[in-house]
């Protein structure tokens, strides 16, 4: 499964999830602008495809796991997803409190709840949603198997959970421009615009070290998942991973 990567140094007598939670409160005020910039745009329209996948089930209960400022679960709104209820978790507050700042504005707080909760324990009844969303947030996990499986839990039989992930480009030449950059470029526009210098070097070392393509799918169903499918974006930069709950 790849060596286990944490945001600042795995010496610390910290858990993954701790050190991850205090990356993102230190980045959270500037995580949306320097998210689209870094990422010219092309993480909203990864969203966006997602989501229409989605919208075709049409569920009325959906989680977004890892769901920081609510970003997915705002476009879901947005794009018309016909859901009695949104529900995001997260293990940053600073996230969350910008979030529900974002959701006053828009007037969609009633649709959609923020709430801090862990991936790996999630403050859910079994069988409880008709999907789940999770945009790149699996690979921060602590216990990537124990929180898919919990993912699974709550989410009812035959519904399917969305999993955006970015995915390592093996063609000529994207594979050797999408490593320059996330090596080279994005620590330092990373460090300019953020407090926390670590978070944006610990995004190409947390990218290289997941699971990806047949190898997280063979992971999904071990987790208990089925009909388990991939789909490449934007030449294998990111991948949308579907299971179900058989």
């Amino acid at each position: 499964m790849g060596t286990k990567v944490t945001p600042y140094s795995s010496t610390e007598d910290r858990a993954k999830k701790e050190q991850v939670a205090e990356m993102f409160d230190n980045i959270a005020h500037s995580y949306d602008q320097l998210n689209h910039v870094l990422s010219f745009g092309i993480d909203i329209l990864w969203r966006k495809k997602a989501i229409r996948m989605m919208k075709k089930l049409k569920p009325k209960r959906i989680m977004d796991v890892a769901t920081g400022t609510g970003d997915f679960a705002i476009e879901a709104a947005r794009m018309g997803v016909d859901a009695e209820k949104i529900i995001g978790v997260d293990i940053s507050n600073g996230m969350l409190d910008i979030g529900r700042e974002k959701l006053k504005k828009k007037g969609l707080d009633q649709l959609i709840e923020l709430k801090y909760g862990d991936s790996e324990n999630l403050p859910f009844e079994d069988d409880y949603f008709d999907a789940y969303t999770a945009a790149f947030g699996v690979r921060n996990f602590e216990n990537l198997e124990k929180g898919l499986t919990e993912m699974l839990r709550v989410l009812r039989p035959g519904a399917t959970g969305f999993i955006l992930e970015f995915s390592k480009p093996r063609s000529f030449p994207f594979k050797q421009l999408y490593w320059f950059y996330f090596k080279a470029i994005l620590p330092i526009v990373g460090r300019l615009f953020s407090k926390d210098s670590r978070a944006y070097t610990y995004l190409p070392e947390s990218v290289a070290a997941f699971p990806e393509g047949d190898e997280f799918l063979e992971i999904m169903k071990r987790c208990g998942y089925t009909s388990v499918e991939r789909k490449a974006l934007t030449g294998g930069i990111a991948t949308i991973y579907t299971g179900k709950k058989g």
